[in-house]
């Protein structure tokens, strides 16, 4: 009766055919848990087809961000809410073959777990595969996160647990401290409060990337989930696993101190901040190393909770002035310097510093830029960044970040490298720079070295002479990495090293636009902007896929009156980066205007949206700074608004 509905319901254009498959096909597995069979029917019985189409029109899948996706439905039923409070979390996940749930977490967890135990083997390697779990305060994060564990050791591995939320980056870290085969965290990042994630981690404490990414995906795609049922009715027992020492909190916070390169300074000139974690695990790390360090921090207490619904913002996206207004208006009151808030997983911070009587939220751009400019100034001041030295030292950056960064490298005498969006590919490239540089000491001076344990100068004159050393590592989307052992962009270590960066400035009296504005002098005035455009659910995907579809078949010659003179696309073989490395394939395009501007066509990894990234900049020493900023805004925004209309008639 059941598949009969399904199937008038496809027949009358209310279904999709993928969304009437993969629900039949969940349906008929013996072991599928009562409460998810009688969710489907509820949904069936009830003809919410778009909720059914969300749920079941794809298979979940690794994306530039791990897997990530919806664990509650905008439609809860009432098995899944079971008889928990409405505003609690529910008794179950959102069942679906494209939401993240219990069966979605276990099929995951077998995947990573096998790849790594084949993996581990085709090296020679004979060990119990080790997993380090973390998770943030989402909705479910803790079960799946236990649920993580209990399927790793169910199928013979070691598995490490955290003893309550931790940050994104303290996972990273500890992979490699803790030599784990893999790690998985549990998060959404800035995602909405419905959404969760699992990212998953290779022994080097980054992100996987192919092959292994690719492998994982097959190893997942093959696994037959009626296999895994049964572990649902396992009793998950805490104690069958490691809990994680404060030794391992002590470890990362050591190695967050190569974050600031001139502690006296921040101690000298003491920045005030107001801090918020945005409900999330912020404070857990970051605050204690400012304070370590000197800076005078005052934390945003309505939201210092840990909060899975973060009530008090629309959405906990600290690059949204909206989710940092809470910390503003305590700016304010106490004369802060600047507002630093974290996303809820604390991988990435955004900024607001002080202007005249208001604060002005800085762009994920600016931010990279200020730090970048400061910690090659200090490298160079302490005489580590020398004329003979300085191709040992480079910037990473994705291709959608500003191209100023490029000009900043190139003003140093230094390389600015870029990758794929994503910061798995810039943690690849740290891993490759120590590996040539543990080479390189070798076959140099017949020595090995241990980096975790070498002073932080010392190891930057090592990496700078035998490899690269990076400067900073940055994305647009307020991810930045300025330490060497982590693999994974780090708000607890950007908190710092910006905070550094305000104690420079405040050391020549100089306020952070002052500062932008010299730097807009010295390598020109540049200006982005993004348009994101939102299309939700199944529909939602295929009219992202028939914009990039026409944007290769019918590509533009001209925008607003201006000539585009190349058009680069990333899904193309063959591709190299500045250190003549293979590019990853990534469904991107670069569009290039005769007027120097760019334009990046990219659907997000992460979230159900297509993004247009423009660049727009001017040439150096303006000799009017403020009619050039308005010349350049004013077409970055002609671009914008053509572009957005532009790809809705595309979608249709």
């Amino acid at each position: 009766m059941t598949n009969q509905v399904l199937n008038d319901a496809e027949k009358s254009g209310l279904l999709l055919p993928t969304a009437r498959k993969h629900c039949e096909e969940l349906l008929t597995l013996e072991k599928l848990p009562q409460w998810a069979k009688s969710s489907i029917k509820e949904l069936i019985e009830n003809e919410n087809w778009t909720e059914l189409n969300d749920r079941f029109y794809k298979h979940l899948t690794f994306g530039t961000g791990g897997m990530r996706g919806r664990t509650i439905g905008k439609t809860i039923t009432s098995d899944e809410q079971g008889n928990h409070d409405p505003k609690a979390t529910p008794e179950h996940a959102a069942i679906g073959t494209n939401t993240l749930n219990e069966i979605t977490i276990l099929k995951a967890t077998k995947a990573l777990y096998q790849y790594t135990k084949e993996y581990t083997l085709s090296l020679g390697v004979l060990e119990q595969p080790r997993l380090v779990v973390a998770h943030d305060v989402r909705h479910f994060s803790a079960e799946f996160s236990r649920l993580t564990a209990m399927a790793w050791q169910k199928m013979g591995g070691y598995a490490m647990i955290f003893d309550g939320p931790r940050s994104t980056p303290q996972l990273s870290y500890t992979v490699r401290n803790r030599y784990a085969h893999a790690g998985v965290v549990i998060t959404a990042s800035h995602n909405p409060y419905h959404d969760n994630g699992f990212k998953a981690y290779f022994n080097d404490g980054g992100q996987l990337v192919p092959p292994h990414a690719n492998n994982v995906v097959g190893c997942f795609d093959k696994i037959n989930t009626e296999d895994i049922l049964d572990w649902l009715d396992e009793e998950i027992d805490i104690e069958k696993f490691t809990t994680l020492s404060s030794q391992d909190d002590l470890s990362y916070a050591a190695t967050l101190e190569e974050a600031v390169l001139s502690p006296n300074l921040i101690k000298d000139n003491p920045p005030k901040i107001v801090f918020s974690p945005i409900h999330g695990t912020g404070a857990i790390s970051a605050v204690p190393s400012l304070l370590d360090h000197g800076v005078d921090v005052k934390v945003v207490k309505t939201q210092n909770n840990f909060d899975p619904n973060f009530s008090s913002v629309k959405s906990p996206n600290p690059e949204n002035k909206e989710a940092l207004s809470a910390a503003i208006e305590e700016g304010k009151k106490t004369n802060a310097d600047a507002i630093i808030g974290s996303d809820p997983d604390c991988d990435r911070i955004g900024v607001a510093v002080k202007a005249d009587n208001d604060f002005v939220c800085l762009t994920g751009n600016q931010i990279a830029c200020l730090i970048a400019e400061y910690r090659l100034i200090a490298l160079k001041s302490k005489q580590l960044f020398k004329p003979e030295n300085k191709e040992g030292f480079v910037l990473l950056k994705t291709f959608v970040t500003t191209p100023m960064l490029e000009k900043i490298a190139k003003g140093f005498g230094v390389k600015c490298v870029n990758t794929p969006t994503g910061f798995k590919w810039m943690a690849q490239k740290l891993n490759n720079y120590e590996e040539d540089a543990i080479l390189g000491i070798r076959e140099g001076e017949g020595i090995g070295i241990d980096f975790e344990s070498t002073e932080l100068f010392t190891k930057i004159d090592i990496l700078s002479k035998y490899s690269k050393y990076a400067v900073l590592a940055a994305e647009e989307s307020y991810g930045y990495l300025p330490v060497e052992s982590v693999r994974d962009k780090d708000g607890n270590a950007s908190s710092l090293a910006f905070a550094e960066t305000l104690s420079y400035l405040k050391s020549l009296n100089i306020k952070p636009l002052d500062f932008l504005d010299k730097l807009y002098q010295k390598y020109g005035y540049h200006y982005e902007k993004t348009e994101n455009i939102y299309f939700e659910g199944a529909e939602g995907s295929e009219k992202i896929k028939a914009i990039m579809n026409s944007h290769r078949k019918s590509p533009l010659k001209e925008i607003c009156g201006v000539k585009i003179i190349k058009i680069k696309d990333f899904s193309e073989e063959g591709l190299l980066d500045e250190e003549d490395m293979p590019i990853s394939k990534e469904n991107f395009l670069m569009v290039v205007l005769e007027n120097g501007f760019k334009i990046a066509i990219r659907p997000s990894g992460t979230e159900p949206k297509i993004k247009f990234y423009i660049f727009g900049e001017s040439l150096p020493n303006p000799t009017n700074l403020s009619e050039t900023k308005d010349t350049v805004v004013t077409e970055v925004d002609k671009l914008g608004s053509f572009l957005v209309d532009d790809a809705h008639q595309r979608a249709n």
